[in-house]
């Protein structure tokens, strides 16, 4: 994150407002809420993992078992067990 002068962006009145409060301090001004993004979202590694995700259902409605695909995967059997018997998102 790059620090900005305040007084370089803020009208002169909102920035002795600001002033008034934090008086030479350091302040963070998160996103709005609807600007947030989940993780994964930028790197595009949430949509690798629901491919991964389906691959699996689609191989365990196939007929693989849970022991071949945590193996095949390298995930515990519980975890191949959370995406093939949980919600499918």
């Amino acid at each position: 994150m790059k620090y900005i002068n305040a007084d370089t962006i803020f009208p002169e009145e909102l920035l002795r407002e600001i002033q008034r409060h934090i008086p030479g301090g350091l302040i963070y001004i998160p996103r709005p809420k609807d600007a947030h993004k989940k993780w994964g979202e930028n790197s595009g590694g949430r949509m690798l993992l629901q491919e991964r995700n389906n691959e699996i259902r689609q191989l365990f409605t196939a007929g693989r078992t849970i022991d071949q695909l945590a193996e095949q995967y390298c995930l515990s059997v519980d975890s191949i067990k959370k995406i093939v018997y949980g919600k499918k998102g």
